[in-house]
């Protein structure tokens, strides 16, 4: 396995930056994976506008936040977009940084990383994205969760895409559900890890977890799994899952 030969799965963020490009605008194809999910992505966004953007209950936060999600929800077909990961303004991404890296580094970068969403299934950290919210754990009647909404054609794409390459999934539970784990061939699945062992999550494991993302990305070792074991953190270690 060469060091470039894996794909980086990450979550996407809840935070996200305001507005985009206006000459970019959004539409049911957009990103490479938008030939594969135009039609399960319409469905969403049709059931997002009968619910007027969605409920607090199924959008999860209120007041102004609530406001800003509706109407964006409203509008996603020609609104204007931004790249994802510069989209995603959350912990994780803050700190995987690809701002900070040098346009070479980044371009190929960004092609490795992979995010699953509750409204557009799959996109590339390349692909356009407009300001939306809707988590995978969210249920939009009448599809249920978006993590089984979405599970036979996300699963079909990942698989796609993958070929022969490695998936390295620092995913967090909610969307690891929408994946068929079982259908990919390859797959290292990274847990960041207490001193003691145990399993961890919250602000401090975000921002670990972004600094691991960029470790992976910027290693020139040919074995993922070293790249992972040669990790270092003052609070977490990185440790391949059995």
């Amino acid at each position: 396995m060469s060091a470039n030969d894996f794909l980086l799965l990450l979550p996407p963020t809840e935070g996200k930056a305001l507005d985009g490009k206006p000459n970019i605008r959004w539409s049911y194809d957009a990103g490479i994976f938008g030939d594969a999910l135009a039609t399960q992505r319409a469905l969403v966004v049709a059931q997002l506008r009968k619910e007027k953007g969605g409920a607090q209950k199924l959008l999860g936060v209120s007041g102004a936040h609530l406001t800003r999600a509706q109407s964006s929800n409203m509008q996603l077909v020609g609104a204007p977009c931004l790249p994802a990961w510069q989209r995603y303004t959350g912990v994780v991404w803050d700190h995987l940084d690809l701002a900070s890296l040098t346009a070479t580094q980044r371009n190929a970068f960004v092609k490795r990383i992979i995010v699953p969403s509750g409204l557009l299934g799959l996109v590339r950290a390349d692909d356009q994205v407009p300001d939306y919210r809707l988590k995978m754990g969210a249920r939009l009647a009448p599809f249920g969760t978006m993590s089984k909404f979405w599970n036979e054609a996300i699963t079909d794409a990942l698989v796609a895409v993958a070929k022969k390459k490695a998936v390295v999934d620092l995913l967090p539970n909610e969307h690891r559900a929408a994946i068929n784990w079982n259908s990919l061939d390859n797959v290292v699945r990274v847990d960041l890890v207490s001193h003691s062992g145990a399993v961890v999550g919250g602000h401090n494991a975000k921002a670990a977890k972004g600094l691991l993302a960029r470790h992976l990305l910027v290693s020139t070792n040919a074995d993922v799994r070293r790249t992972v074991a040669s990790f270092k953190h003052p609070e977490y270690s990185a440790k391949v899952s059995t």
